[in-house]
């Protein structure tokens, strides 16, 4: 909707330019122009705009152009004041050195296919790079099996196999139900039962709630997501892709 607004004002705002150069109408409010001065106007629009396309594109790409912009800084804006949360929360599980000099952060949900589809590379990344710290943030926004598969991930952090859990879920196929949720977490040695029970938990519960309020913060509305230094990569990227996110921050220091 506020892009439609947009594009809608700066086309209005170009109608008016267009007549007030081509059409020798008294200015006047609106509801004074008569039917015939009403007729003339839309004829000049509409020639004009015939005559001038580009002119029209151009417009509207400029609109979309600070639409983005404004996103973006807005998005910046909301990083800054809720860093600690993004790259610090204490209940947010975590990967490779817990003292590396750069942090990668990425927004992810065990159903969503672009997610699986660089969970290699994320892996590959936390191996090779030793100064790399990895902080995992389970978003999860593909209904009530994503739920689900979030609260067992955070549950099995409880039992310390968060991490095998996680990758044999990104290893699974498909958009995985509750069966496969639970035969996964059985293969990597869980206690179900006890998984049961501790999914139930207030606090798994309002971390997750947490971990979606941050996201709408930060205008991330799908997975995969990534946030490094000041930067946030909305989408599946590749391995270089990655790598030079990760040297741009460590050259900022």
């Amino acid at each position: 909707m506020p892009r439609l607004l947009t594009v809608r004002s700066v086309f209005l705002s170009f109608c008016l330019l267009a007549v007030l150069a081509l059409a020798p109408v008294r200015l006047a409010a609106a509801d004074q122009f008569t039917a015939d001065q009403k007729a003339e106007i839309q004829g000049i629009i509409k020639d004009f705009l015939a005559n001038h396309p580009d002119l029209l594109m151009q417009a509207i790409q400029d609109a979309d152009d600070k639409l983005k912009s404004e996103a973006k800084d807005k998005a910046t804006k909301a990083l800054a004041d809720h860093n600690q949360e993004v790259f610090d929360d204490p209940q947010s599980p975590t990967a490779g050195n817990p003292k590396g000099d750069v942090t990668l952060v990425e927004f992810f949900d065990y159903r969503c296919p672009y997610c699986k589809q660089v969970e290699p590379s994320l892996e590959k990344l936390i191996v090779d790079d030793k100064n790399l710290r990895f902080v995992f943030k389970e978003f999860p926004v593909l209904g009530a099996d994503s739920e689900l598969a979030a609260h067992v991930a955070l549950a099995a952090k409880l039992q310390g196999k968060y991490d095998a859990f996680h990758r044999a879920m990104m290893a699974a196929p498909g958009h995985p139900d509750e069966a496969v949720i639970y035969k996964v977490a059985e293969t990597v040695g869980l206690d179900v039962n006890r998984l049961k029970q501790d999914i139930k938990s207030p606090d798994i519960d309002n971390q997750l709630k947490a971990n979606l309020q941050l996201g709408n913060t930060l205008s991330i509305d799908g997975t995969p997501a990534f946030i490094v230094g000041t930067t946030i990569v909305p989408g599946a990227i590749s391995l270089d892709e990655l790598k030079q996110l990760i040297a741009n921050a460590r050259s900022k220091g």
